[in-house]
């Protein structure tokens, strides 16, 4: 059963009755409040979004969570001898790309910087090293002859 109630001899259906005082609030606040009402309709700005929901912070905009100081950096190539048998998929099954670092103490997916490197450049913890190697990050180079000349430097590295 429907409730229903009157005003001034005229019947009307609870949701109906609903809607039309929400109409009528929303209508009379812009005839007599008509600057208020302009206001507030500004404010909400509903059909020009500030906020863009596809973009997420960068690690360029953030500070650091932790800085580690001193950490060894070397290089690696996709060779079967500096990897495993699956030389250009990464631990987390990613292809190998610029950007890539191996680390076997930071979690797969944090964003680092090697300021004294490579600047504000952001690599991407995607790949695993040998065990034994628990405090050193190893970065992806495309050419064997780059990583072999990389060599080994310590260096901060900036995690976010």
């Amino acid at each position: 059963m429907k409730r229903i109630f009157s005003h001034k001899n005229k019947v009307f259906s609870q949701p109906v009755g609903s809607i039309l005082i929400v109409l009528m609030m929303v209508f009379g606040s812009y005839v007599l409040l008509p600057n208020a009402a302009e206001a507030w309709s500004l404010d909400l700005n509903l059909f020009n979004p500030v906020v863009s929901y596809n973009q997420l912070p960068t690690a360029e905009d953030a500070n650091p969570r932790r800085t580690f100081y001193s950490i060894p950096i070397t290089a690696y190539s996709s060779e079967v001898g500096q990897t495993d048998s699956t030389p250009f998929t990464t631990a987390s099954g990613t292809m190998v790309h610029r950007g890539v670092i191996a680390a076997n103490f930071l979690p797969i997916g944090t964003r680092v910087r090697l300021p004294d490197l490579y600047g504000d450049e952001v690599f991407i913890v995607e790949d695993r090293m040998n065990a034994r190697y628990n405090k050193r990050v190893d970065i992806w180079m495309e050419e064997t002859a780059d990583a072999k000349n990389f060599g080994v430097n310590w260096t901060t590295i900036e995690v976010f």
